[in-house]
């Protein structure tokens, strides 16, 4: 530390920055998820009620853990996979075609409230564009409740989240294309690398290991922390909380019944299910390329 005493000082207005606005409220999250706490009262201490009530006593957390894990489960490789095979596709082509098509498949993710037309596409009545598809087809006769019919919320909104997958992760897949040393190529083939799938396995992502593992962390992260688009497409709260996650539940006791000790709580089991599935990701990274 005391050679590279100049970094570290480059570096403390940064640690300082992160420490006050990053870990302390992550620190005080987990130690006022043991505590009653109303926002008007000082915390009272009560340790494992607020853990004890959620996993023995709150059903609908139960529904929203189950629905949260399968859109993770559904959303998080598939949208991890295809940002990165639309990123490896684009990146043979020339230039300008290339910032082009960039900005067409990222553009979904940076345009606000966009994911409402898929409001008027599964809207209810008969001017809704899958219902009047539908009718004229012949496949039916009267409307789909789309976004009130339970067993239809949870895969639309899948579909919505997929389709807004390709965001920042998809950029960090372009730029670490872009940064694979052309020559490993060269060399590859003298090694006897001499197809495509080849040279992706043995070259190009252990080139770019650590834009994979931003990716994964970026993907995992949207597909545990979705919440807008629930609100948004389904209500809130939704039909009999079919499209209740994590993150809608901490919002409701967060922001809206101020239980701030049970909501901690919530956000704490959270941060643990994505802390563990960040671990296993990594392991599996670390053998790409072997």
């Amino acid at each position: 530390m005391k050679a590279h005493k100049h970094s570290y000082i480059l570096m403390a207005p940064y640690m300082l920055l992160f420490g006050l606005f990053t870990i302390l409220p992550v620190v005080m999250s987990i130690l006022i998820g043991f505590t009653y706490f109303n926002m008007l009262e000082f915390p009272r201490f009560i340790g494992w009620q607020n853990y004890t009530r959620l996993f023995l006593e709150d059903d609908v957390f139960l529904i929203a853990i189950k629905n949260t894990l399968l859109f993770a489960a559904i959303t998080g490789p598939l949208s991890y996979l295809a940002s990165f095979v639309f990123a490896w596709i684009i990146n043979d082509l020339r230039p300008k075609m290339r910032a082009f098509m960039t900005l067409i498949f990222y553009a979904p993710s940076i345009s606000g409230n966009v994911f409402f037309i898929w409001l008027i596409i599964f809207s209810g009545d008969r001017y809704g564009i899958a219902n009047g598809f539908l009718i004229n087809l012949g496949m039916m006769l009267e409307p789909i409740q789309w976004l009130k019919t339970e067993k239809y919320i949870l895969p639309i909104i899948i579909l919505v989240q997929l389709w807004l997958s390709l965001g920042t992760g998809f950029l960090a897949f372009i730029a670490g294309l872009q940064t694979v040393d052309r020559t490993l190529y060269e060399a590859g083939a003298v090694d006897g690398v001499n197809n495509r799938w080849q040279e992706l396995w043995y070259i190009t992502l252990p080139s770019m290991k650590p834009q994979l593992m931003f990716g994964a962390v970026i993907q995992l992260t949207a597909s545990f922390a979705v919440a807008d688009v629930s609100i948004a497409l389904a209500g809130f709260p939704s039909v009999n909380y079919a499209a209740e996650t994590i993150v809608t539940h901490l919002i409701d006791f967060g922001t809206i019944r101020f239980e701030m000790g049970f909501a901690s709580a919530i956000a704490t089991v959270l941060f643990m299910l994505m802390v563990g599935t960040n671990l296993i990701v990594q392991r599996l990274l670390r053998k790409v390329g072997e």
